[in-house]
């Protein structure tokens, strides 16, 4: 039996990674939960789960939580993730934390010999060269949760790595595909969350609709598989059937298919690749009938061509890309700025970044805060 620490479990990968482990619950051990705001959800997962530990993010909800109902060690914040970390056995770690608050949590799971199953793309956006360093020095796995590099992990499963020629991320295109950058001036928050084919978080899905979610993978893919960027191409399939390929020397791709269910990437990662029933529906290709690709629409949404341009220019830009990022989404989603003002402050701030090459974790921490102060500043002054 495994046991398990699954970060963010209120949120939609969290919730749908119980489900795996309530189904195969002779295979994993929950030993800690932790959620931001959703105590109601929580005390659930609790009372079904048993875990040692729990973890509330929300200083307001951790301080409304009945804690005389809740019958496990209680701990606040990012300082009660790292302790609880440290006082139980973790095999696997789910990082579905949002944004750089899963970089601390997973540095440690890694430290302490913990299998990651990460879907928090952002700690390898900041942070990805130390990250994989230091699991590489552990000899621990980082499987990746993301649908996208899940396929390439399956794709890549039994081949040697120098027939690599090219690994193509796919992209749904998000809700305002097609869009000018005209219309897109007059995107409401509504019009940017309805994603027409997964469901997830609002932030991821703000990010979707910008398409820095896909640069953001971009990132990620160069850590996880170890190639330059001109090997990695975005190409836009909005049916979301074919969750990305791998193109090898003799001219073959390969690429992996199904439903879009976050539960196929979840279970490949929780079972390091063993291939376990998850309910799934079917895949029935005369019933979707036509599968389409087409270039990226660099001009109405530069927001992936900027996290190329952060990833080759390298140092302290990827942490400046998200940490303005993660600001003018939350901006955006409380209605303070309109969508387009998302890529056009981001523009500004990778222009003025002073960047710090080969920065250790402190300096990435120091980057991120000062970022964040700057954007802030930067929106109070408009």
């Amino acid at each position: 039996m495994k046991n398990i620490a699954v970060l963010g479990s209120t949120g939609s990968i969290g919730r749908q990674t119980l489900e795996i482990v309530s189904a195969h619950s002779e295979e994993f051990s929950v030993r800690l939960l932790t959620c931001n705001n959703n105590i109601e959800l929580l005390a659930k997962q609790i009372e079904k789960f048993n875990p040692e530990y729990a973890v509330v993010c929300n200083r307001e909800a951790f301080e409304n939580i009945l804690k005389e109902d809740i019958q496990v060690k209680l701990l606040y914040g990012e300082k009660g993730i790292l302790e609880a970390l440290e006082n139980i056995d973790v095999d696997i770690a789910v990082n579905a934390l949002v944004g750089i608050s899963g970089m601390k949590p997973t540095r440690r799971s890694i430290e302490l010999g913990a299998d990651i199953a990460l879907a928090n793309k952002e700690t390898l956006v900041v942070a990805g060269r130390l990250i994989m360093d230091d699991a590489e020095k552990m000899g621990v796995d980082i499987l990746p949760v993301d649908s996208e590099h899940n396929a390439i992990l399956q794709c890549l499963n039994g081949e040697k790595k120098e027939s690599l020629k090219k690994i193509i991320l796919t992209a749904s295109g998000g809700p305002l595909r097609g869009m000018s950058q005209k219309d897109l001036k007059n995107v409401t928050v509504d019009d940017a969350l309805a994603h027409p084919n997964w469901k997830m978080g609002n932030k991821i899905t703000i990010d979707s609709a910008t398409m820095m979610n896909k640069g953001f993978e971009v990132l990620e893919a160069k850590w996880l598989f170890g190639v330059d960027f001109d090997k990695i191409k975005v190409i836009v399939h909005h049916q979301s059937i074919v969750h990305s390929m791998v193109e090898f020397q003799d001219g073959s791709v390969i690429a992996q298919m199904s439903n879009p269910d976050m539960k196929l990437p979840i279970g490949y990662a929780l079972f390091k690749g063993e291939r376990m029933p998850l309910g799934l529906v079917p895949l029935n290709l005369s019933k979707i009938g036509t599968l389409t690709f087409e270039d990226p629409d660099i001009e109405a949404f530069p927001c992936l061509e900027y996290a190329y341009e952060a990833g080759r220019i390298g140092g302290t830009y990827p942490v400046a890309l998200n940490a303005a990022n993660e600001i003018l989404v939350d901006a955006f989603l409380r209605g303070t700025i309109g969508f387009t003002d998302i890529q056009n402050n981001i523009r500004d701030i990778l222009d003025k970044h002073k960047s710090i090459q080969d920065p250790d974790y402190e300096s990435i921490i120091e980057i991120d805060h000062n970022t964040r102060k700057l954007v802030i500043d930067k929106l109070r002054n408009r």
